[in-house]
């Protein structure tokens, strides 16, 4: 008994002194964390599908909008009023658009996110602190998905990765997240941006 004791102890201690695994983050508190942003500001970095890196400030003021500027020049992508609008300032043939609901962002930026939805998780696990999910519209998987990635305690988003319906894949990393902000309506008018561009 002595014996078998003494062996064990150092298999003991080493179980004890291991930093605990983190558990994967249940969707149902994930669903929750997200239909408690109601406001929010951060940096973020974006890694393009070609490599490129791109950066600025994200605002998202939900449900259904979102603007990001990039400080590299006076690149715009916003949704509002169901739509998403690309600014290039390179374009004069003003912006790209197209509906906000064939975007896999839209499953965040949606009323009420509920990711227990039969077949819109199509992805669930856990890799050390970290926990990601991938999900798409269930009822257009065409239109692409999105990656989220998550760290608990408290439930925090980090990053997402969007692949688009033509496979392109987009990352964006965000800094520390502003929450409660008070954001305009003027910051996700599509047709007010396009006049005051002109």
């Amino acid at each position: 008994m002595n014996i078998l004791r003494f062996v064990l102890a150092p298999v003991l201690a080493l179980t004890l002194a291991a930093p605990a695994f983190a558990e994967k983050i249940p969707l149902n508190e994930i669903s929750r964390y997200l239909n408690g942003l109601k406001t929010v500001e951060a940096d973020f970095t974006q890694v393009n599908s070609d490599g490129t890196i791109s950066t600025g400030k994200v605002f998202i003021k939900r449900p259904g909008r979102v603007r990001f500027e990039y400080a590299s020049d006076k690149t715009l992508v916003m949704a509002g009023g169901g739509q998403v609008a690309v600014f290039d300032p390179k374009s004069n043939l003003g912006p790209e658009q197209y509906p906000l609901s064939k975007t896999p962002l839209n499953l965040i930026l949606a009323e009420n996110v509920d990711l227990s939805r039969a077949k819109m998780v199509v992805g669930h696990r856990a890799d050390g602190p970290k926990t990601t999910v991938v999900a798409q519209d269930p009822e257009h998987p065409e239109y692409g998905s999105i990656q989220l990635v998550f760290t608990g305690g408290p439930t925090e988003l980090r990053q997402w990765l969007i692949t688009d319906e033509a496979g392109s894949k987009t990352t964006v990393i965000l800094g520390e997240m502003k929450k409660g902000v008070q954001l305009g309506s003027r910051m996700f008018n599509i047709p007010a941006e396009i006049e005051a561009r002109k």
